[in-house]
């Protein structure tokens, strides 16, 4: 069985990277926030065959890495995540789009090579992104602005429940794991004969606990429509950090547009 703790641990450490002090960290919410989706609605925007014109987007995710000091290993190890859904989507397009695109050093490159690798290009910026922003913004600043921007208050609440209650059902499973191989003696694995009522087990804690976290959470005043108040007030600073990555982004988008 895996070390479910070691699981919760790698879960808090973009919320821990957070609590930063660069000046990437010191950025207005909102600045991080609209840099971030602007930057993923112009990557997506790309053509299927577009790999080359992707490249230069390659300077986001490095320049908010090295200037809010964050540890490109642990972003990448994320990224691979969300390899195998990518590589599915896109592995077919190499048996089928069989066409000759171009050759470099005499290989031939077919248009289904081409469109796999745009494909992974653009989900490496795109999971990079979102990962640098939560990884120097606070969890609860981010849904305050997303509240601020009136996106839906059903997305906002699933977004935050999701988000936090990994981490709490996580737990409730490492201390069950604690305890089965406590009580099992020299057994390391879960065995399959117990599996259903440790999972039934799981299920009820899960509720339980749920339930006790809702209470703690309507006592400290929570509230679907209620935006906490920021700490901190959009300067010039945030609208030159916003103007000189969507500037760059937009204009470079325009001119792979009239190529």
């Amino acid at each position: 069985m895996p070390d479910i703790g070691a699981r919760v641990r790698e879960l808090r450490v973009l919320e821990n990277l957070s609590a930063g002090h660069t000046a990437i960290h010191r950025l207005h919410p909102l600045t991080k926030l609209l840099s971030a989706l602007i930057f993923i609605v112009v990557v997506v925007s790309f053509g299927r065959y577009d790999f080359a014109r992707l490249a230069p987007y390659l300077f986001y995710p490095f320049i908010m890495m090295a200037l809010a000091e964050l540890p490109y290993k642990l972003l990448l190890s994320r990224v691979l995540i969300a390899l195998p859904f990518c590589m599915f989507a896109g592995i077919f397009n190499v048996f089928i789009e069989r066409a000759e695109a171009f050759s470099i050093g005499g290989i031939a490159i077919s248009f289904g090579m081409l469109s796999l690798a745009t494909i992974l290009l653009k989900m490496y910026l795109c999971v990079m992104s979102a990962l640098a922003l939560i990884a120097t913004t606070p969890f609860t600043e981010l849904t305050a602005q997303l509240r601020r921007l009136r996106v839906p208050m059903v997305f906002v609440m699933v977004f935050e429940m999701t988000f936090r209650y990994i981490g709490v059902l996580l737990e409730e499973v490492h201390s069950m794991t604690i305890a089965y191989r406590l009580r099992s003696g020299a057994k390391k694995a879960l065995d399959m004969r117990h599996m259903g009522s440790f999972v039934g087990q799981i299920l009820l804690r899960g509720f339980d606990r749920a339930e006790r976290v809702h209470a703690a959470m309507r006592c400290r005043g929570y509230s679907l429509t209620h935006i906490p108040p920021t700490r901190k007030r959009f300067m010039a600073t945030d609208m030159l950090a916003l103007v000189a990555v969507c500037v760059p982004a937009l204009l470079l988008r325009l001119i792979t547009i009239k190529i």
